[in-house]
């Protein structure tokens, strides 16, 4: 009788157990993720270090890449569910696999510059277009040089819009495809009339002496960076979704609300545990400080296509069209991603309020 009843509650204390379980003992879902070595990789970093994908029932795989194209190229393997790319190759994702652009990442239209050395004749001239009087260089003085670049990227889009400032075209320069660490070392190595970098290998070149030529903000443009999706991932799990992004702007709160002095240890060792790269704490500072990032509240404004196209989607059919008309995309390809439509909020819209505090 003892033995029985001792067996009884053993029963009945492992289905108290059961019932009583929290929800984060549920099996985590495993989401992988696409990234650069720069800004908007550090906010999911710091988020994993924090461990707030476990809370938010996630196990983030943080995914190392070279440029946008480079992401894009694996996610017909299936290599990832959410990336951040820039607005330009978010635009060809969109074209080629049909991809979503679900937030923003940040802007950078501070950080991806066009620069030369200190003795080019392109940086004796400025002003030469009165509508863009800090941009440098000239038609004469920039004609049939070299220029080393990340093609279809931020960086290249950069570039041409400074040439479009001066009256030009690709066609009037020679254009060299590299990745960043690659077009940084070989104009070190005197390879090239001119680079276009962004943060943080921009800072480098700068700390060379290398000068300013132009950024997408002195050239009257905008330049995002956003997170993008795998549509069909995403349509199939808006839940996860919209965990994810809670999980990234669980990240933004902390950026904008925090000394951002604060976070220079946190953001060296970022760099150098998972993308390997030793930045002094001054430029690390810098990098930042010119990334201006967006809340859910903020975001949500910014992807509301209630009262026609939203902010979000011109940011991207002004990519569209640009790249149309300097000939990278068609004409038929343009039709496919000149509203932007493909930039959408459904997936914010189903963020849990208030989102957990980052502290």
């Amino acid at each position: 009788m003892r033995l029985r009843k001792f067996f009884s509650c053993c029963i009945a204390l492992l289905l108290c157990l059961a019932i009583s379980a929290p929800a984060f003992s549920a099996p985590l879902t495993k989401v992988r993720t696409a990234w650069m070595d720069e800004f908007e990789a550090f906010p999911i970093w710091y988020a994993k270090e924090k461990g707030w994908d476990k809370e938010a029932g996630l196990d983030l795989e943080i995914l190392y890449f070279t440029s946008g194209m480079a992401i894009l190229n694996a996610l017909p393997s299936g290599e990832w569910q959410y990336a951040a790319i820039g607005a330009v190759p978010a635009m060809m994702g969109a074209l080629r696999y049909n991809t979503y652009v679900i937030a923003n990442a940040d802007e950078e239209f501070l950080i991806n510059r066009v620069l030369v050395r200190p003795d080019s004749p392109i940086a004796k001239v400025k002003g030469w277009n009165k509508d863009y009087p800090e941009v440098l260089g000239s038609p004469e003085t920039v004609k049939g040089k070299t220029f080393l670049t990340t093609t279809v990227s931020s960086a290249h889009y950069a570039l041409s819009v400074w040439l479009r400032v001066l009256g030009l075209t690709e066609k009037d320069i020679v254009l060299k495809n590299m990745d960043q660490a690659q077009a940084l070392s070989a104009y070190e190595d005197g390879i090239g009339d001119g680079v276009c970098l962004w943060a943080p290998h921009a800072y480098v070149g700068e700390a060379k002496g290398w000068k300013l030529v132009a950024n997408p903000k002195l050239c009257g443009r905008s330049s995002p960076c956003v997170i993008v999706a795998d549509r069909k991932y995403a349509d199939a799990n808006p839940e996860v979704t919209a965990r994810f992004l809670s999980v990234y702007m669980r990240a933004m709160n902390m950026l904008q609300n925090e000394p951002l002095e604060s976070l220079v240890p946190e953001y060296r060792r970022f760099f150098l545990e998972w993308a390997g790269r030793d930045y002094p704490a001054d430029l690390a500072l810098l990098d930042l400080q010119t990334h201006p990032v967006f809340n859910l509240d903020e975001q949500l404004a910014m992807f509301d296509a209630s009262k026609g196209q939203s902010k979000a989607q011109y940011a991207q059919s002004e990519m569209a069209r640009f790249f149309a008309e300097i000939g990278s995309i068609n004409k038929d390809e343009l039709k496919r991603v000149e509203d932007g439509s493909y930039a959408t909020d459904k997936f914010l819209k189903l963020i849990k309020k208030p989102i957990p505090s980052y502290k």
